[in-house]
């Protein structure tokens, strides 16, 4: 039976110089308007459509966003349908529209430098970000959470969880004119979108039919890219925290067998999270292949990373902490810093457990990560604390809930967590299974090839996307994920993609971070301008300087020798002569650009992509007490907080609460009191 529609799901949209009109094909009665003079919200305007000059479908709403010269409304324009659960489409958006709500907004003043970044980034983030959403069933929400939602009647958007609401922002005058005016209720037309991961198979084991789900739900707090977002800030919020539900569907033994359909009589699910490492840390671009690293010891960490675990136990309930970071060299301060932090709070609902996974799984023997899963079990964790809800039982339905969670991490939440992460949802599996009589008492999924080779492959791809949100590629080590085993071949690529990130986190990744940034609303144009580029004219031509120097180098390397000759005989000169001329031509531009290469390593944190919403200055020129690896490529650098009163520099360093960056501090090597 299909799930009853929660949201309008064809909408359209009549476009006129004073209005934009949305009106649902499926009742025409219900529509609203967005005033193009004023930005005003009505709903039921009688005869708004009448002057349309232009009308197009469209299948959902993303919001309404305010950049530099005028509001824009964004709308769907084309979907995917990529899933069905539980009766309910699930759709992937694969276009849009963005469409200025002032009606003088004419292409030349959309052509305004500002607006036309804004435009830009609102625009990629737009068509790189995997946006999900359904009309029937909650995405935002876990099978658990939907389950004990007190009131089954509120709207979708009352009932979505705040955390992975990604549109949230872009919604809120809809829901804010909603909220104001009971009688004009908005809310069929508010779809809340996830950013993340789904991918829905089925599946049939020993002669019985399911369905195996996999959801991944990235936070739309304290988000950002690999190395200009990380640790925590001042309300709790981590940053790359992403819930992960893997959910099993099934019917009684009874019902499921081999080609019939499975109705999801008995629905089962397991949750695990992860999140950078809840203290306040970074890590400093300067175009070394590692960064700088920086711990910040804040007065505001304890109180920070209490709340931080205060509501993920308010949420999950006991939380099991699995720390995968090294215990040696460059990672070591992390490790130390979240372990001091866990310490000081005495919360006998958190349970720490550290995995030096580069050490216990050396020699690419990753299948020992089960000894991390026998540690954890010795502590409390078990194989059964999963939600199941048995819909045939007659009066209390649900037979357990999940009553903890496991929230691991590694440096970057990425690799090493994937591989933690596939480990335990499979050992879940294997008692899910077991429950319902799919598998028998001690038979286990993994002897089942052709399922395995399915499932390997789901977790491999929410490995990916999992990482290329965060990091810009896809993960390493998913040949582990993806075949069980690690290999020379994986392990080469994963070397590709370790060059592929370096590249883009310093390059690049300053434009996704202000296109995280802009469509959150953790930069709004209220805030200011982009911050422009300052950089003096040496600084900027010198990349330029070190290309035409290659440029030389390698056309004095390829011209054919044999003109040599022709050159010595024309010139009535000798060929050694024109020879050493050559010799001094290649000299001198090696020299050249080994000098402009020297500079720019010199000058490192001058020729990374930094954003430019908001720049993270604080976080950069930090000099408060703390650990710090170094202070390298800040030769001749300019602090541009150097010139401000005590108190603004004070504000400009201190853990932001926009709900993104963490700060940290550069103290030079060394641990300070």
């Amino acid at each position: 039976m299909a799930a009853k529609p929660l949201l309008w799901e064809a909408l359209r949209l009549y476009i006129s110089q004073d209005a934009y009109t949305f009106v649902s094909t499926e009742s025409p009665s219900d529509s609203f308007t967005v005033d193009r003079d004023q930005g005003d919200i009505q709903v039921g305007v009688p005869g708004a459509k009448a002057n349309a000059t232009k009308t197009m479908d469209v299948h959902g709403i993303l919001g309404l966003i305010k950049l530099h010269t005028t509001e824009f409304l964004i709308v769907i324009t084309s979907r995917k349908k990529v899933a069905e659960v539980l009766g309910a489409d699930i759709f992937m958006a694969t276009d849009f529209r963005v469409l200025p709500v002032n009606r003088e907004a004419n292409p030349s003043l959309l052509r305004h430098p500002v607006e036309k970044t804004l435009l830009g980034l609102l625009k990629s983030h737009l068509y790189s970000a995997p946006f999900y959403f359904s009309y029937r069933y909650d995405l935002t929400s876990s099978l658990q959470r939907q389950n004990v939602v007190a009131d089954a009647s509120q709207p979708l958007w009352k009932r979505a969880d705040d955390r992975f609401f990604w549109n949230r922002y872009l919604q809120t005058r809809l829901i804010e004119h909603t909220s104001a005016n009971p009688s004009q209720d908005l809310s069929r037309f508010i779809l809340p979108c996830i950013f993340g991961f789904l991918e829905v198979k089925s599946a049939t084991i020993n002669n019985r039919n399911f369905v195996l789900g996999l959801i991944a739900r990235r936070s739309r707090h304290r988000v950002g890219t690999r190395y200009f977002s990380r640790g925590i800030d001042k309300e709790g919020n981590v940053s790359n925290f992403n819930e992960t539900e893997q959910f099993v569907i099934v019917d009684p033994p009874s019902e499921g067998g081999a080609g019939g359909k499975v109705e999801g009589k008995v629905r089962m699910s397991y949750i695990q999270t992860r999140g950078s490492v809840p203290v306040f840390w970074a890590e400093i671009n300067n175009l070394r292949y590692k960064p700088d690293l920086q711990i910040m010891d804040m007065p505001e960490t304890a109180e920070a990373t209490r709340r931080h675990f205060e509501d993920q136990v308010a949420r999950y309930g006991d939380v099991y902490l699995v720390n995968l970071v090294n215990q040696k060299g460059y990672e070591k301060p992390v490790k130390e810093a979240y372990e001091r932090a866990v310490d000081g709070l005495n919360n006998p609902q958190v349970h720490y457990t550290y995995y030096d996974f580069h050490h216990e799984c050396k020699g690419m023997k990753f299948e020992r990560v089960m000894d991390l899963i026998d540690r954890l079990h010795a502590k409390g964790l078990e194989s059964d604390d999963y939600f199941l809800n048995d819909t045939t039982r007659q009066g209390q339905p649900v037979v357990r809930q999940q009553k903890s969670v496991v929230r691991t991490n590694c440096m970057d939440c990425l690799d090493r967590t994937n591989v933690v992460q596939g480990t335990l949802a499979r050992w879940v599996l294997n008692d899910q299974l077991r429950a319902v009589g799919v598998l028998s008492k001690d038979e286990k999924v993994e002897t089942h090839e052709t399922f395995m080779h399915m499932y390997r492959n789901v977790w491999a791809d929410h490995a990916d996307v999992v990482s290329k949100a965060y990091s810009g590629t896809g993960a390493l080590k998913t040949d582990f994920t993806r075949t069980g085993k690690r290999s020379k071949e994986g392990a080469l690529q994963d070397g590709l993609n370790s060059i592929t990130r370096y590249i883009k986190n310093n390059f690049y990744d300053g434009a996704r971070q202000d296109a995280y940034d802009l469509f959150t609303g953790a930069w709004q144009p209220a805030h200011g301008l982009p911050n422009p580029d300052k950089r003096a004219l040496l600084v900027r031509s010198m990349p330029w300087v070190f290309l035409f120097a290659l440029t030389m180098i390698f056309a004095s390397l390829i011209l054919p020798r044999s003109s040599a000759a022709t050159v010595a005989t024309v010139a009535g000169t000798s060929t050694n002569e024109v020879a050493r001329h050559g010799s001094a031509f290649l000299l001198l531009w090696s020299l050249v650009a080994a000098a402009s290469f020297q500079y720019m390593v010199a000058r490192g944190l001058d020729y990374v992509a930094w954003p430019t919403l908001n720049r993270p200055d604080g976080t950069i020129f930090y000099d408060g007490p703390g650990f710090s690896s170094g202070k390298r490529g800040r030769y001749g650098v300019i602090n541009p907080l150097a010139s401000q009163g005590q108190e603004q520099h004070a504000q400009r360093q201190a853990p932001v609460s926009n709900g993104r960056r963490g700060q940290a501090y550069s103290v030079e090597g060394k641990k300070l009191a």
